[in-house]
């Protein structure tokens, strides 16, 4: 047991992160049980959102979460799963969002 007051607080706050990334790995298990037993572009969504939710959190790393994501969208393409529009445009903001986040920001010039 820490004796001094900081590793006190600091094995606190590890406890209760702990018990936060564990319930995330959670969701994420039980979105893509729900998509392997139903295959639909509602449990797709879903399982693709936990996938993001993660990353953007760093509890897995962002090139992890998507080669995931590739994984689900190539078992949902083999069921045979229709993508809607709604998913489609949902897909093209991600890449749209992590091309400018990438992208180099341009300087304002000065007069």
């Amino acid at each position: 047991m820490p004796i001094i007051k900081s590793a006190k607080k600091a094995a606190r706050q590890a406890e209760k992160r702990t018990e936060h990334n564990v319930q995330i790995k959670k969701d994420i298990k039980t979105a893509l049980k729900a998509f392997r037993l139903n295959p639909s572009a509602e449990t797709l969504a879903k399982a693709q959102s936990e996938y993001d939710k993660a990353a953007k959190k760093d509890l897995i790393k962002k090139n992890t979460a998507a080669r995931r994501k590739s994984k689900l969208h190539e078992m949902a393409k083999a069921a045979g799963i229709k993508l809607t529009a709604k998913t489609a445009k949902k897909a093209a903001t991600t890449k749209e969002a992590s091309a400018k986040k990438t992208a180099p920001k341009a300087k304002a010039e000065k007069k």
